[in-house]
């Protein structure tokens, strides 16, 4: 199952079609859905948990709390509305562009793709890329 909560003035239109999107991305990537809830925030509530469990005193888009077991995929997403409209505004790209990539972003740590040196950035990029075009794939 997959669930949005808002902690903020954003809320995703349809959702339907995001878990229906979602849905086809672990599908792609070989996995099945336990859990995943997406949680859309603040900088500052992203900010307080990166400070409270990752030691990290840095504004961060996306954290991922990943509870995945083997291929049964499960996490909470927290995800920064301000961050993401801020980036979107820098990479001057559509803001629903870049809330796709950071969704996909999330999922893409629960199968364990990671982002820290320069290589897993190019490959979580290019699957970034590839599961945003699934988004405008009629499900």
């Amino acid at each position: 199952m997959i669930e949005f909560h808002y902690n903020t003035d954003f809320s995703l239109e349809n959702e339907q079609k995001f878990v229906d999107w979602l849905s086809t991305v672990i599908d792609s990537e070989g996995g099945t859905l336990s859990q995943i809830d997406y949680v859309f925030c603040s900088d500052e509530e992203v900010l307080e948990m990166n400070k409270k469990y990752l030691d990290h005193d840095t504004y961060t888009d996306i954290l991922t709390f990943d509870y995945t077991e083997d291929k049964l995929i499960a996490g909470d997403i927290f995800i920064s509305v301000d961050r993401v409209k801020d980036n979107a505004h820098e990479f001057n790209i559509a803001f629903e562009e870049e809330i796709l990539r950071v969704m996909a972003h999330g999922v893409l740590h629960l199968f364990g793709f990671k982002d820290k040196s320069e290589d897993e950035v190019a490959l979580m990029r290019s699957k970034e890329n590839e599961k945003i075009k699934l988004f405008h794939v009629e499900q």
